[in-house]
């Protein structure tokens, strides 16, 4: 790939490894923390005869192994790419949120079943200071991890380890819920806990709904954020040469590794070597800015040679963009002496393709009955 200097491969590698080694470090304070509290809210609910309190601690044993399958995703997708899979391992770390989703939608399945069954057969709880004091601390103590692990997810582009966050800020919420219900059952002698236990599987569930959707979008393919795109097609066009930049496509092969192509509309003057120089340096200026790879580079000749193709031109733009669902015209050439034209349309996901190019066939061949005319529908993929 052209125009890309010695230092920045090794920056990209050292950027891979640094993104690594904070995954496995918070993933790592995640796992020992939750374990703790897991080991001290046990022993809580088991003295205290409270679901509540015991399902809080089945719930950190399932975060702990959420960072330990977070930890085994961020090395299995690091490693080098082979010869099965040339582009990397990248996108194992979607699959390893994937499990991860899974373990909490189960511990929320099974919470909410416990709970159930404690609302049809209650049991008394008999809480103490010492226990309130231990499910207070871990209110503290899971509220401060969410924010860190999720802040340092956010840091490195790891959904597994957003996710983890995000639940953990969740547990802290669910933690507080079992402390207020410990201690209206010390006050009043009413004992709520099966009920917060539902309450909590609830939310435990849909978080883990939320988390498997996302992941399950990651994994499907979804569109590019449209500040990257924006960004791309800016440092394209900035070329004096282009005069606009298309068909931009992104494909995303785990967090931080994306592949793009782009086309770019260039004056029919230019030469090959021109062409061949300005792919060099906008390949090494995307990457440079963006981090993206830009593997492919299309060009859309422009006319510049007469005015009848200038006029040809804005009439066939009228006609396109007159209806809603055309969202853009580029790659306009017309040759007025071989009698023929193309261009590419972007259209909109309200109308079928090939009931769009049907009307504009139609309506062109009514306008320009000598032409032959190429129309190629695009897929509103990007920004």
């Amino acid at each position: 790939m052209g125009n890309i200097t010695e230092e920045q491969p090794v920056e990209m590698e050292q950027a891979v490894v640094q993104r690594e080694s904070i995954i496995i470090r918070t993933s790592i304070v995640g796992i020992a923390a939750n374990l703790l509290l897991a080991a001290f809210k046990a022993a809580v609910g088991i003295l205290s005869n409270s679901i509540a309190v015991v399902l809080d601690a089945v719930n950190n044993l399932s975060d702990a192994l959420s960072s330990i399958i977070t930890i085994i995703g961020a090395k299995l997708a690091n490693r080098l790419p082979d010869k099965k899979h040339p582009l990397g391992h990248g996108r194992v770390e979607y699959l390893s949120a994937l499990v991860v989703s899974a373990i909490v939608m189960y511990a929320g399945i099974t919470s909410f079943t416990e709970s159930v069954k404690k609302i049809i057969h209650p049991e008394t709880p008999d809480y103490s200071v010492v226990s309130l004091i231990i499910i207070g601390a871990a209110v503290v103590v899971k509220f401060l991890l969410g924010k860190y692990v999720k802040g340092q997810g956010e840091k490195v582009h790891s959904g597994a380890l957003v996710a983890s966050g995000e639940d953990a800020s969740s547990d802290a919420l669910l933690s507080l819920s079992v402390f207020a219900c410990a201690l209206i059952f010390m006050i009043t002698g009413i004992s709520l806990e099966a009920y917060i236990g539902v309450v909590i599987s609830v939310m435990i569930i849909k978080a883990a709904y939320e988390m498997m959707t996302d992941t399950l979008d990651d994994i499907l393919g979804h569109r590019p954020d449209a500040e990257l795109t924006t960004k791309i097609k800016r440092l394209v066009a900035q070329e004096p040469a282009v005069r606009g930049a298309y068909d931009l496509f992104i494909n995303n092969y785990g967090p931080e590794k994306n592949i793009a192509s782009i086309h770019v509309e260039l004056p029919d003057t230019m030469t090959v070597e021109e062409v061949d120089n300005l792919t060099r340096r906008v390949q090494g200026k995307v990457l440079k800015e963006t981090g993206v790879i830009l593997t492919g580079v299309g060009v859309y000749s422009f006319n510049t040679k007469n005015d009848e193709a200038a006029r040809i031109r804005n009439r066939v733009m009228q006609i396109v963009m007159d209806h809603e669902w055309a969202l853009q015209l580029h790659g306009f050439h017309v040759d007025t002496a071989e009698k023929t034209m193309r261009f590419d349309v972007v259209m909109s996901f309200d109308i079928d393709p090939r009931e769009g190019l049907g009307i504009l066939q139609a309506e062109l061949d009514k306008e320009f009955p000598d032409f032959e005319i190429m129309i190629t529908p695009d897929v509103d993929i990007s920004e």
